[in-house]
């Protein structure tokens, strides 16, 4: 049986502006010359796959959830990447393959294993912080993925990119996607709008309390775009008409989303 070689690499191009960064990377060139089985840990899209196809440009990259290929491609490979180390069916079986077949291994994953489980496969550990950890990596990253929306999107003129409220919930999964978004929508018209909030609500609708329940998608926006745009309670509640009591208990109705405002 063929092993199932993915030809996808992670979201990141793993490039570095903060010390964290800097470090993984100096890691990962050490490691290039090194004959050792190395595990690069950290949360889901914090650039481990780029990072480990730095050490191993040329090898391919199994994913972890396929063990049967895994399980073969230790025995046809001399260098293997294997994403998604977590998704192994059966660590024990792996490690008495990888200690016959003396493949080496560069492997990406969480924390499903402890420490004492992955000692004796991986001679050195090292972990990639997330993005919320590394704010320097963050503004470079959104200055790569803007280019890269430029090229998809084609000419369109991107609008209030230094106000994105950065989402790096899934570090960089969720900041390419929400940049993907606010480009896509920077030249949005007002029907086309309505049409995108028409289909979010079509399929979402059905309680007897619609109207409350999803007030908040046209409040929320609207004091946020106030608060960038004016500064101060007094004059967003005088260009929305509000007494300054109506707007403070708006603002407390929404207190989850944290919209804050100078007197």
């Amino acid at each position: 049986m063929e092993a199932v070689v993915i030809t996808v690499v992670d979201v990141t191009n793993f490039l570095t502006a903060s010390n964290a960064s800097h470090e993984a990377l100096k890691t990962a060139n050490l490691l290039k010359g090194l004959s050792v089985n190395a595990m690069i840990m950290g949360e889901r899209g914090t650039g481990k796959l780029t990072l480990a196809r730095t050490i191993l440009p040329s090898a391919p990259v199994i994913d972890g959830q396929h063990f049967d290929e895994l399980l073969n491609a230790l025995e046809k490979y001399d260098t293997i990447i294997i994403h998604r180390l977590d998704d192994i069916a059966n660590l024990k079986r792996f490690e008495e393959t990888l200690n016959r077949t003396k493949t080496r291994v560069i492997a990406t994953g969480g924390f499903r294993y402890t420490s004492e489980q992955l000692e004796n496969i991986f001679s050195i550990r090292f972990l990639i912080p997330p993005l919320r950890e590394r704010l320097e990596d963050i503004a470079l990253l959104s200055e790569l993925f803007v280019q890269e929306a430029a090229i998809t999107f084609g000419k369109i003129e991107f609008k209030n990119i230094e106000n994105i409220r950065h989402d790096v919930s899934e570090n960089a999964i969720s900041l390419r996607r929400q940049i993907y978004l606010h480009c896509l929508l920077s030249g949005i018209e007002e029907n086309n709008l309505m049409d995108v909030m028409e289909n979010f609500l079509f399929s979402r609708m059905g309680s007897n309390n619609d109207y409350r329940k999803f007030l908040h998608l046209f409040e929320v926006p609207l004091i946020r775009a106030g608060i960038k745009k004016f500064k101060s309670q007094l004059q967003l509640a005088d260009r929305l008409g509000l007494n300054r009591n109506t707007l403070r208990k708006k603002i407390s109705d929404h207190a989850e989303y944290n919209l804050e405002l100078k007197e």
